[in-house]
This record gives structure tokens, sequence and C-alpha cells, in this order.
């Protein structure tokens, strides 16, 4: 009679097991195979902007250019704040303009200066959206709206915790604005200016 009790517990016990795994992995994320090279596939995914028009302005960004440029602004987005968090700015120096760039590696040395030190886990991001987009000269600049979700916290060389929390999820609002010459070969994108 007690054997029957058993198989409940661990049939109980599986089902709390399986549901901590799926709840993990929803927050936590799994590996996809394209976890590599992220810096490299925003300017991909713009690439078929360019075929579809030589020149983009606001007559022709319609609603699919709009949704091809999403997709490639949420991974540059993921990428920049990940690789920001760890210092490899390399990885994600074709997605930045040289300002934006040099902005970057100056937090990044004064940080290592301090001793401080960065930790991000970059959860998902909640919305996507283009708040504006012009064209001055031969410059066509898109502003995209971002809300991400990112635990983030900073320690210094004692493990100090100064700023965030490592264990609390945290909602993040940020607006960037990104760049792409018209006259340009390339289909790529810049991050011009960042604004929390």
């Amino acid at each position: 009679m007690n054997y029957s009790f058993e198989y409940i517990d661990i049939i109980l016990l599986a089902m709390i097991a399986g549901f901590i795994f799926l709840r993990l992995r929803g927050i936590l994320g799994k590996k996809t195979g394209h976890q590599e090279n992220l810096g490299a596939s925003f300017p991909q995914d713009f690439s078929s902007i360019k075929k579809e028009s030589q020149k983009i302005d606001e007559n022709n960004f319609d609603e699919k250019a709009k949704a091809d440029f999403i997709k490639g602004a949420k991974i540059a987005y993921e990428s920049i704040v990940t690789s920001f968090s760890t210092g490899e700015l390399k990885k994600i120096k074709t997605l930045l303009d040289k300002k934006v760039f040099k902005e970057f590696s100056e937090a990044v040395e004064e940080r290592k200066n301090k001793g401080l030190k960065s930790e991000t886990t970059f959860i998902g991001i909640n919305s996507a959206d283009i708040k504006n987009y012009s064209q001055i000269n031969n410059m066509f600049e898109v502003t995209v709206d971002f809300v991400s979700e990112i635990i983030s916290s900073v320690q210094d060389k004692d493990k100090k915790l100064i700023s965030g929390d490592p264990e609390k999820v945290k909602k993040v609002y940020d607006t960037w604005k990104f760049s792409r010459d018209i006259k340009s070969l390339s289909p790529n994108w810049l991050l011009v200016d960042t604004q929390a």
C-alpha cells in the first residue's frame, strides 16, 4: 500500500521539476545557435531593404522595410548591451558610429580604472517601436524606443555592490537612433545616439 504513495510522490516531484525547468528556460532563454557573431547579423538583416530600393526615404520605408529594420535593431540592441557590459567593444565596433564607439570605450576604460565589474543578464526585449524617421541630406535616420528586461549590477574590486541588483529583473527604457548613408553600397546601419 505504501508503494502507491511513493509513485504519487515521484510523479509530483517530476511535475515540480518539469515546471521549474520550463520556468527557468522561459526566464533565461535557450541556445538557438544564433548567439555567435551577433554583431555581424545586424547589417545582414538590413540587406533586404537595400535590395528592394536603391534609395531609402520617407516614401519607400514601407511596413516590410520597417519590420526588417526592427528585427535587425533588436539583434543589435542585445549585442551592444551585452558587449558593453563585458567591455568587449571590438565585437560591436561595426555597429557603432565613431562618436558612440569613443564614448563607450571611455566608459569601459573608466570602469576598468576604478576596478568596477559590471554584470548583465539580458532577459529579453518587451517591445521595439519606431518613434520617428527622417532624411537629412544623404543620411537616413531611424529612432527606436526599446523596452527590455535586464538583470544588471556593478561591483567594486571587493565585490561590494555599487549599483543595481544581481537578483532583480528591471525594466529598461532606451531610445536609440540609427543612421545609414543612403548613397552607400553598404546596407549597414550605425548606432549614432543613445538616450536612457
